[in-house]
């Protein structure tokens, strides 16, 4: 795994911004992700050309608390940057970079190890509900199916923090293993690079 300090993990995005003439990113939620937004928000970027769309998202208001577009658009959309919300059975875009996060339950998006999933053939915007809910976000989600977070050739960066999340990445990796981040890192067709750090 490569150093996941905010610094490095901004550099990668950086400059997959700064070559692309269009870019489009799809952007993990939870907390790990917005250090890294404040790093990359405080940076000389041009953001006007650049897409950005929560690979997953809570099925509220987009002002809730519980919202990831919320975080997304208070960092970059002053920037300039376009932020699309995700809709259920909406096409997917071909990303430049798909930027994942990882549960300490090996899930990735809102694809859960135990979930009501509403599936949709090719790559999707589908509904979730994880089962058991979790209490500090209990709504349904909207997420990327694993044919959208597999698309040929799209670059993902898995970015990880702390001691359970190595112990959940090293057992993925490990032959047999069915959590849903076994099932990405197998079927990615694209290069993934691991980003890591204890804290």
């Amino acid at each position: 795994a490569e150093d996941g300090s905010d610094a490095a993990v901004a550099d990668h995005i950086e400059g997959i911004v700064a070559s692309a003439d269009e870019a489009t990113i799809a952007v993990p939620g939870g907390s790990t992700p917005k250090t890294v937004f404040a790093e990359l928000a405080q940076r000389n970027i041009d953001w006007t050309h650049v897409t950005l769309m929560p690979g997953d998202d809570r099925m509220v208001p987009r002002d809730h608390p519980a919202s990831n577009l919320s975080p997304l658009e208070a960092a970059f959309g002053q920037h300039g940057a376009h932020i699309r919300a995700l809709e259920e059975g909406m096409s997917v875009p071909e990303f430049d970079l798909n930027w994942l996060g990882m549960g300490n339950d090996g899930h990735v998006a809102s694809l859960f190890p135990q979930m009501e999933i509403f599936e949709r053939p090719g790559p999707a915007v589908i509904r979730t509900i994880p089962d058991p809910l979790p209490p500090e976000a209990p709504h349904p989600r909207l997420s990327l199916n694993m044919e959208a977070l597999t698309q040929a050739a799209c670059e993902t960066i898995l970015v990880l923090r702390g001691a359970e999340k190595r112990r959940v990445l090293d057992a993925a990796l490990e032959q047999g293993c069915d959590l849903p981040v076994a099932r990405f890192l197998r079927r990615a067709r694209g290069p993934v690079t691991v980003y890591w750090s204890a804290q």
